[in-house]
């Protein structure tokens, strides 16, 4: 097979697109190409004889080298940025002009950095021979977006005048990424050019471009890069990211019950930071009630569960105890603050109240006439709030959004919701496929920025895992 010469490559180049004065910065793989007669260095002069005088060639020369870049940041009058991270080489007239400070830019790949500066100058992004998955400038559409799972980094470096300092840069790109599911939409607007050269598939658009497309999808979706293989531990973290920060922006709190959670500590711990939840309500470990562990595995369990970052928002008691000051001690000592009762444990929670837990009341199979007739007497002599239940107040049969929160005044002494559903026979169902009406009682409580928590699975079984339901729950938050 016949070689490609430097001329036809720069040919093509034309017809591509690529002109006199033109940026450039170019990804690459030599191989690609099947051969070029005069070797890599004729890749460069083909380029180069594109661009012209006034054109500039820049390079990442960051990770493993490929030859085009090694070459190009080894040539006479290459100029290589000062940056220790996301760190390029740059061929002719605008390289200082790209580079300028980048060390000095909040971010690696935002805002004053080169590969936004080549976007304001209308130069190009060419990807020859790789996809998009090389694509750095989609770190800058990361980092211009703020994304709640970037990072940061730090590096010894010497800046320009020779001083040895450590750079701290924020909105740094971790692991992995599905920026190849991004080629679809470059192709699809139209403004991403793809011809063959060679061997080698070559995709040109211009860094704006790519920067408006990925921006605006990023702002329809924060993980629009990210897989959704769930055996990703990368990409599964991330959006756990992603959702936590989202929960941060709401008034309300998000927990879940170890129940929901899982069985033992560690897998509760495990499905909580997948789903990007740090805050659990303690009810069933391994199958029994919280509340029956013996002191020291309660205290063990709460102090395993803060060594993962994750506070317990209450425990629930299912059955008060014969003897209320043996219990209190022995929560006390797990450092356990808030309590959830049952209403026929009124007498019990003045005890607690008395000692300074917080309490909380959950309703069963109360109406909320009669749950809320109970709190109102126990509000007399002690501070209580209720934990307001769905399908506890679906099993008593009625409708807890038209009738039990309107009838019981629920808004003057609400401190948790629980985040379930039912159907009248009791039969537990995924959020707002039951008759709970939980979705009209997020909604209005969300309306009145309510501060106490949020609790998924909290009083009831949840008909799925920990991820279905933090799924469902936030489907429920984007369709409001």
């Amino acid at each position: 097979m016949t070689k490609m010469t430097k001329k036809t490559l720069a040919e093509n180049l034309r017809k591509l697109g690529l002109a006199k004065g033109d940026k450039v910065l170019l990804h690459s793989s030599y191989l690609s190409l099947g051969g070029v007669e005069g070797g890599p260095e004729k890749v460069i002069d083909a380029f180069m004889d594109v661009l012209g005088k006034e054109g500039t060639l820049l390079v990442p020369i960051f990770g493993s080298l490929g030859i085009l870049t090694t070459l190009l940041r080894n040539r006479p009058g290459a100029v290589i940025d000062p940056c220790p991270v996301g760190t390029l080489a740059a061929l002719g007239k605008d390289g200082e002009k790209l580079f300028k400070d980048h060390w000095k830019a909040e971010t690696a790949h935002g805002e004053n950095t080169p590969f936004t500066r080549l976007a304001d100058m209308g130069g190009y992004v060419c990807l020859m021979g790789v996809d998009q998955d090389r694509n750095t400038t989609l770190h800058a559409a990361e980092a211009l977006l703020r994304l709640p799972y970037l990072g940061e980094v730090s590096a010894e470096f010497s800046t320009p005048a020779g001083k040895k300092i450590t750079g701290n840069w924020k909105y740094y790109p971790g692991p992995h990424r599905d920026f190849i599911g991004l080629d679809r939409a470059f192709r699809e607007s139209g403004k991403m050019k793809i011809a063959r050269i060679g061997n080698s598939q070559i995709r040109l658009i211009k860094a704006s471009d790519l920067l408006e497309i990925a921006v605006s999808l990023g702002k329809k979706d924060p993980a629009f890069v990210l897989c959704d293989n769930p055996a990703c531990a990368d990409c599964v973290k991330q959006r756990a990211a992603i959702f936590a920060d989202k929960m941060a922006k709401e008034s309300f709190t998000l927990s879940a019950s170890s129940r929901l959670a899982g069985r033992y500590l560690p897998e509760m711990a495990e499905n909580l930071h997948k789903a990007g939840i740090s805050y659990i309500e303690l009810d069933f470990l391994q199958g029994k009630a919280c509340a029956l562990l013996p002191e020291e595995k309660l205290e063990k369990a709460v102090r395993e569960l803060a060594e993962e970052g994750i506070k317990v928002s209450a425990l629930s008691v299912e059955s008060v105890p014969d003897d209320m000051e043996k219990f209190l001690k022995k929560v006390k000592k797990a450092g356990i603050k808030t309590l959830i009762l049952p209403m026929n444990g009124a007498k019990e929670g003045e005890t607690a109240a008395k000692k300074g837990f917080d309490i909380l009341f959950r309703n069963t199979n109360e109406t909320s006439r009669r749950f809320s007739d109970s709190l109102a007497a126990f509000r007399g002599k002690s501070e209580a709030k209720a934990c307001f239940s769905p399908a506890g107040f679906v099993r008593a049969g009625e409708h807890p959004f038209l009738g039990s929160y309107r009838v019981g005044r629920f808004i003057k002494t609400l401190g948790q919701l629980d985040i379930c559903d039912a159907l009248w026979d009791g039969t537990a169902t995924a959020l707002a496929r039951g008759n709970g009406e939980i979705k009209e009682m997020i909604s209005i409580l969300r309306c009145h920025n309510f501060a106490g928590f949020f609790t998924l699975g909290g009083g009831a079984v949840y008909p799925g895992t920990l991820a279905e339901a933090a799924k469902n729950f936030d489907s429920l938050l984007e369709n409001m």
